[in-house]
């Protein structure tokens, strides 16, 4: 038996290929870590819970039932079974870039009626709105005007001068071709 003898030849050739794409894999590392500066992963915003305004705190009235509650707030976020007496609103705002904001709400019951209401301050709906404002700087507007100085460079050139009356306007046409070919 003989070996043939492409056998050394091929195993430099593989060997050869792995050194290039070890090579070719550590000039990666270095442009990976530049690209990923330029290019970032879209980050969403995270809502989770109810938002309530301090219009709608104001709505709550001592005395209230569960259901005029719940019409009021939508559903609590917490019901415990061990505090059937009590709902909990929690709202989380988880937004890139920005801090995150939290706020708690508990409404306590006394016999199946709103007896008080203790939690954070709530904000209006317009001031909420007016807090998720976006990170993206709006675009500059470039000055759609011309200055004196640029139009000084153009230079100002007579109308053209109307066609001579001596030609006679042109005359309507009176048949038009077919839209489809007559042959078929």
């Amino acid at each position: 038996m003989h070996k043939p003898m492409f056998a050394p030849v091929r195993c430099g050739a593989l060997w050869g290929a792995v050194v290039l794409i070890g090579v070719g894999l550590a000039g990666c590392a270095d442009t990976g870590r530049r690209l990923s500066s330029v290019v970032t992963p879209y980050r969403t915003d995270v809502v989770q819970g109810n938002f309530i305004s301090s219009e709608q705190v104001r709505a709550l009235q001592p005395g209230m039932g569960r259901l005029q509650v719940r019409e009021i707030l939508g559903t609590p976020l917490m019901v415990s079974v061990f505090h059937s007496d009590r709902w909990e609103y929690v709202f989380t705002l988880q937004r890139p870039g920005v801090e995150a904001q939290t706020r708690k709400l508990t409404v306590f019951f006394k016999d199946n009626v709103m007896d008080r209401v203790e939690g954070d301050e709530m904000p209006s709906e317009a001031e909420f709105v007016a807090s998720l404002t976006t990170k993206v700087a709006k675009p500059k507007v470039p000055q759609l005007e011309a200055t004196e100085a640029q139009l000084a460079r153009f230079s100002k050139t007579e109308p053209a001068a109307a066609p001579s009356a001596t030609l006679p306007p042109p005359r309507p046409a009176t048949s038009y071709p077919p839209l489809e070919s007559t042959s078929r």
